[in-house]
């Protein structure tokens, strides 16, 4: 029943192409969460003992199935070489702003880095890393942004809560640091 059950879990994966939250899983295999969530940390280990090209990534408890970073020097020599996104420091800034302050306004966004947001926000959404959550809830509605799945996959986190946490030294370090380019600018 389980290799029935892996091979289930296979299929759904390669043929949805994103990522699938455990929950539809377990409901698709009529199993609880618990035993499909083992079911699939064994396939991954499997993956990884068996020198597969493939593997299977966890993005914030959903799964995915993808090639592995490794073979990506084959996969150009076949398909046409994808288009690499370039993140400069204005978008890194701001792509580290939202993914720490999710969910953020772009008014918030530019009050923390002193200026218009607007290309820099507009150039992660289309690049996936970023994407509008919702509206706040006051006058003027402003949009919402966060990160999403794409932006884990890139970053090789499975969740926002995996992302490195400042040390309050540097964060006194950068306020002032910010300070002081306001004095100097004044």
């Amino acid at each position: 029943m389980e290799q029935n059950v892996a091979a289930i879990i296979e299929a759904i994966l390669f043929t949805m192409g994103e990522s699938v939250p455990l929950q539809k899983l377990a409901d698709a295999l009529e199993l609880d969460t618990d035993k499909t969530k083992q079911i699939i940390h064994q396939m991954m280990s499997d993956y990884e003992k068996d020198c597969r090209g493939i593997q299977i990534i966890e993005l914030d408890g959903a799964y995915q199935m993808c090639t592995k970073k490794q073979m990506y020097e084959y996969l150009i020599k076949v398909a046409s070489q994808p288009k690499k996104q370039v993140l400069t420091d204005v978008l890194l800034e701001t792509l580290s702003i939202i993914a720490y302050k999710q969910p953020v306004t772009r008014v918030e966004i530019e009050k923390i880095r002193g200026v218009s947001s607007g290309h820099a926000v507009n150039k992660l959404v289309e690049y996936n890393l970023v994407c509008e959550i919702g509206r706040l809830d006051v006058p003027g509605r402003p949009l919402l942004f966060g990160t999403t799945e794409e932006f884990l996959r890139s970053f090789g986190v499975n969740s926002i809560d995996e992302l490195p946490k400042p040390e309050p030294e540097q964060v006194e370090e950068f306020r002032q640091e910010a300070e002081e380019e306001i004095r100097l600018k004044v």
